[in-house]
């Protein structure tokens, strides 16, 4: 392997094959290299763990919250920072040690489990990469999987943030990891592999929606401001409630105010974050845009996840980190599962700073999580058995940079007016803004949240198969045209996957990592497909009627 690096885990990878050189994300050679082999020792400890599950012993949570964050840590623009991805490499070894001392043939296990961190990392992690693996159909399902449980291990880790675990979805990620090393599955295992890591996709993010709705209430229609005040301010992005909670009480009558960014903005739609008057509203767009918008806000910024943008010299140092986020030369600050962390050198810092520049004014409107969109069921079964709805547009997933993504917007301006576009992740930065109406008083752009509440859209798909008496849920009136950008989408998908839908749209390009065959698999099995025009799609869609 001559290349610098090999990445090809987002929708932006270089030329839609692989980052080679750099990362598109700006991620560096040593950096991805780092990475890749925390991925493979955190697959190693999972091998550990998984053998100690089958001779029937328990597994603490600790160690699953520490692979769980482990590859959190490796998800797309979350973690720049090298020695930050080390020191977890070096507890990951170190848990591993302790463990081995509970298995009786580590013979019988693989390498990952084995290494003891022995000799030149960066030569290591060169023979462990994705390109360890031969075999190009192998090789893809093998990262399919993994990327899945990227996706999966995010969720996760922000309901462990709500003190929420769930044993059966830890146990499967760490066997499914294993699993990923074995060199005896065959591709047909590794399909139904991908498969079983959609129905734990599923059940992980029934678990993140149990967290935060318990924590929180239920998401209810909200008006969210998009201006500013006339106080400095934090602006907090990535997508953890429980980091944004303890700013906001650690904030409370310093004169400083707290504004959500990108993912952030669905935490507006929750109950209990209304009490807080000084919780201003939403400031800027999707998290590409940062370099420019984090300039104008003048304060500083919490990334409690991804998606960082490499930073301008302009605002580094106003730019903090906690959790899975790192960024060489920002501060981080620390603070575990079920702790109070420290944001006391953050609102310090915004006191010396001057308010936020306005970038906008006006409000947009939230908060079409499942409970808010059932309680509207009969309205909106009326409406669809009315005529009056046509076809509900899923649109859910990521924003990017590439230009491609402006199909998105075109998209939702050419929609039919009797069409309800359903939406979760930041891709609703695309159209949330634009003035689509409503049909009957039902907004035309409904917003359930984070891509992490993108499991909002498939309980309301459920109860709408449910409600119309239909026994297939792609009977149901409902077009899934979706934007991937990184590994929680993934996930998404293969949850889809596994409840049965098909003739799902995935742009604005297919995954790089699906060799010709498995997409021959998906496309053959499940109709996954790519996107066209707009105008080619309108008429795919909605025929002559468009």
């Amino acid at each position: 392997m001559n290349e610098a690096m090999f990445c090809y885990q987002c929708q932006e990878t270089a030329g839609c094959k692989g980052c080679t050189r750099v990362g598109v994300c700006g991620k560096q050679p040593d950096v991805a290299a780092m990475q890749d082999l925390l991925v493979w020792v955190t697959k190693g400890l999972s091998a550990v763990t998984t053998a100690l599950r089958a001779a029937g012993q328990s597994v603490s949570a600790d160690v699953n919250h520490l692979i769980t964050l482990n590859l959190f840590t490796t998800i797309t623009n979350a973690n720049f920072d090298r020695a930050d991805i080390e020191a977890r490499i070096t507890a990951t070894l170190d848990a591993k040690r302790e463990l081995l001392a509970g298995v009786t043939d580590t013979a019988a296990l693989p390498e990952a489990a084995r290494w003891d961190g022995e000799g030149d990392w960066m030569a290591k992690a060169r023979t462990v990469g994705v390109l360890s693996t031969g075999n190009e159909d192998i090789r893809s399902l093998r990262e399919l999987i993994t990327y899945g449980l990227k996706g999966l291990s995010a969720y996760s880790k922000h309901a462990n943030a709500l003190l929420q675990d769930d044993a059966e979805v830890d146990a499967f990620l760490q066997r499914a990891l294993a699993a990923t090393l074995d060199d005896s599955l065959t591709a047909d295992d590794l399909v139904a592999l991908t498969l079983e890591t959609g129905k734990y996709g599923v059940a992980g993010m029934a678990l993140l929606d149990k967290a935060n709705t318990t924590a929180y209430g239920n998401p209810e229609i909200t008006r969210v401001n998009i201006g500013v005040g006339t106080n400095p301010g934090i602006l907090v992005s990535g997508h953890d409630l429980r980091d944004l909670e303890m700013l906001l009480e650690q904030t409370a009558g310093t004169g400083v105010d707290v504004y959500t960014h990108s993912e952030m903005l669905p935490a507006h739609y929750y109950p209990a974050f209304k009490k807080y008057p000084h919780f201003v509203g939403n400031y800027g767009n999707a998290w590409w845009k940062q370099k420019e918008e984090f300039e104008s806000f003048h304060g500083p910024i919490l990334m409690t996840t991804n998606c960082i943008v490499p930073p301008k010299d302009s605002y580094k140092d106003r730019l903090y980190t906690t959790g899975a986020a790192g960024y060489p030369g920002c501060v981080h600050i620390p603070g575990g599962i079920g702790e109070t962390k420290d944001f006391s050198t953050l609102i310090e810092h915004a006191k010396r700073c001057a308010p936020p520049a306005e970038l906008e004014t006006g409000e947009i409107v939230g908060g079409f999580a499942h409970a808010q969109v059932l309680a509207l069921a009969d309205k909106i079964v009326e409406a669809v058995q009315s005529g009056a709805i046509r076809k509900f547009v899923v649109m859910a997933g990521c924003d990017g940079r590439a230009k491609s993504r402006e199909y998105y917007t075109e998209f939702a301006k050419a929609l039919p007016g009797d069409t309800v576009i359903l939406t979760a992740g930041c891709a609703k930065y695309k159209y949330n803004k634009l003035d689509l109406g409503d049909i009957g008083g039902i907004p035309r752009v409904l917003d359930a949240g984070q891509c992490n509440d993108s499991y909002s859209l498939a309980v309301i798909a459920l109860k709408l198969k449910e409600v119309f008496g239909l026994e297939d849920i792609n009977d149901l009136p409902i077009i899934y045209n979706i934007a991937w950008y990184e590994q929680k989408a993934v996930i998404v998908l293969l949850a889809l996957l596994y409840l049965g839908v098909r003739n799902i749209h995935l742009g604005p390009t297919l995954p790089a990592f699906l060799s010709p065959n498995v997409a021959k698999v998906l496309v053959e099995n499940f109709g996954i497909a790519g996107i066209g025009t707009v105008e080619e799609d309108m008429k795919l869609f909605f025929g002559d009627n468009a």
